[in-house]
């Protein structure tokens, strides 16, 4: 939910900071007071296009920001901070937007810079704006067959997974095909390229690890001196003129002439005993190692030769011998397909036909679910429909066939099935794209049938009403209050309405009001308490005189609301 919005210098907002409360808020007051532009300033935290001209006249910049609280752990914003390196943490997220006067515009979340695209793909996680002539989601019918799918919940994912899996294979298929039958002169040249690379690295003769076991040949040979007389003087110490394993064998028989009187001298003598043999050891070890040391020039400048030549091929072909070996490996593998590309597309060809069949099979199962769920969401939007009185209307879910050509289906990552809502809203009238029909009223109703069904399964944290209810009244005007009080139930719902059924439906009242202060207008927003409630919803209900009749109107109007609330 939306917990708190914070604007500066926006429109006619000089400094507002608002906090909101679970359930449904509804937002009043005189047109022109400022309202819309309190549900701008959310849309634009969520990544909505901006503008220089939200700045307040005379200021520098806008600042915007807006703290949203996730209670749900598994809620699929945390998976989209995740994967554009935002933290999360305590289930809070921050949205910042700051509007300079030059247009230009800094977005953060929770600190980190992020593009407004970024911004955006978060946004539209946590809000869901819609006004009298909504033309986002709902809509757009390129988004119908992805509610439809949230609408099918698990069962509509579980087949999507499947048929994913094997159109993954699909189109691992589709591009080797696609790149055997590419230009001929561009795999000619290709091949070339290869054949070039293959016989460069061929005729080098690399073994696994040559250039580590070259590397550390040549560290020692050029480190030969230091070597040598390291090895010399270790040795010269246990043998030499200050004999030092001489005298750890003292020791050793010192030790020993006493070692039978008790066990602690016995330990003694057997350490010191074991110790010199070690050390007897190790120096024939120096000694040997002295005997075989011998510097090569000839040698050191075959190895300089030897690893220059495989530095050239690192270079181009790998970080090391064993990725340049790899690499030698794969464009082999690519030179042969090449070379035998006939046989090859023939192979991939039967590959791709016994795939297809079981893509068949996978997109009409997804199809199959698909029509199931369209079927029940006629019957629930037709209910929900009735409950606004609009019985008469007519809702259907129609699909068609992706088509690549006249015989062909074509296969894409959401199945083989276009989706589109179509809608009449008077009997006697064909059926058209619910884009393309219905008056405000209408649309609004429809949209609002619409989204009390589909919050359910977006998993939207809050969902913005911005005078949806226009172009109605009388019992319409009070089942939409009843529709969008039952939204709220699933999400936060913030409403604008001049329909005093709905402000009376609400959890939360905040009336916005603007004054002129040394000469400029501001906005201010006020909670209202009970009895400003009956007042504010009485000025809805009469206009600008509120009469002891129209408080009392008011007030049956909170009742009822409360009836039909419990």
């Amino acid at each position: 939910m939306l917990a708190e919005l914070s604007i500066k210098n926006f429109a006619i907002i000089e400094a507002l900071t608002v906090s909101f409360e679970k359930g449904l808020t509804v937002l009043t007051g005189e047109t022109g007071a400022g309202k819309s532009i309190i549900i701008d300033a959310i849309h634009l935290l969520a990544g909505a296009r901006g503008s220089s001209e939200f700045v307040r006249y005379g200021e520098k910049r806008a600042e915007l920001e807006g703290l949203f609280l996730i209670e749900d752990d598994n809620h699929p914003v945390y998976q989209k901070c995740e994967d554009f390196g935002i933290d999360v943490s305590d289930g809070m997220i921050i949205l910042r937007r700051d509007l300079s006067s030059s247009g230009k515009s800094i977005c953060r979340i929770n600190g980190k810079l992020v593009t407004i695209a970024i911004l955006r793909e978060v946004g539209q996680y946590l809000v869901d704006i819609h006004g009298q002539h909504d033309n986002q989601e709902l809509m757009n019918e390129e988004n119908h067959i992805h509610l439809l799918d949230q609408y099918g919940g698990k069962k509509t994912k579980h087949a999507l997974e499947d048929y994913l899996e094997v159109f993954g294979r699909y189109e691992n298929l589709q591009r080797k095909i696609n790149k055997l039958t590419e230009n001929e002169q561009e795999m000619a040249h290709r091949l070339d390229l290869l054949q070039f690379q293959l016989d460069e690295i061929e005729s080098a003769d690399l073994q696994p690890r040559e250039d580590e076991i070259l590397q550390e040949e040549k560290n020692q040979i050029s480190n030969y001196e230091r070597i040598f007389d390291s090895l010399q003087n270790g040795y010269n110490a246990l043998h030499g003129e200050h004999k030092g394993l001489d005298w750890v064998g003292h020791a050793m028989s010192n030790i020993e002439n006493v070692g039978n009187l008790n066990h602690t001298l016995k330990e003694l003598s057997e350490a010191i005993s074991n110790v010199y043999y070690l050390l007897e050891d190790v120096s024939y070890q120096v000694r040997n190692e002295l005997e075989s040391l011998e510097f090569d020039p000839a040698r050191l400048n075959f190895l300089e030769s030897r690893l220059n030549e495989i530095n050239h091929l690192k270079r181009k072909y790998g970080q090391s011998v064993d990725e340049v070996l790899a690499y030698s490996a794969k464009i082999e593998e690519e030179i042969d397909t090449i070379q035998n590309k006939d046989s090859h597309l023939h192979n991939l060809q039967k590959e791709l036909d016994s795939i297809l069949k079981d893509l068949a099979v996978e997109a009409k199962n997804v199809t199959s679910i698909r029509k199931t769920f369209a079927e029940v969401l006629t019957k629930e939007i037709h209910k929900e429909l009735k409950e606004l009185y609009m019985e008469k209307t007519r809702f259907d879910v129609q699909f068609n066939i992706k088509q690549k050509s006249v015989n062909e289906t074509k296969y894409t990552a959401s199945g083989i099935d276009e989706v589109e809502f179509f809608i009449s809203t008077n009997p006697g009238e064909p059926l058209k794209s619910l884009s393309k029909t219905a008056s405000g009223g209408e649309l609004s109703r429809i949209m609002l049938a619409m989204k009390s069904i589909f919050s359910q399964h977006q998993g939207i944290t809050s969902i913005i009403f911005d005078e949806v209810d226009t172009g109605v009244s009388g019992r319409v005007a009070q089942a939409i209050a009843e529709k969008i009080y039952r939204v709220s139930n699933g999400s936060q719902v913030l409403c604008i309405t001049h329909l005093p059924q709905v402000a009376a439906m609400a959890d939360t009242h905040l009336y916005i009001a603007k004054e002129t202060r040394s000469g400029r207008t501001k906005t201010s927003v006020k909670p209202l308490g009970e009895n400003e409630k009956i007042r504010e919803i009485g000025r809805m209900i009469a206009g600008v005189e509120v009469t002891e009749l129209t408080k009392e109107h008011a007030k049956e109007l909170l009742a009822l609301a409360h009836t039909s609330k419990s």
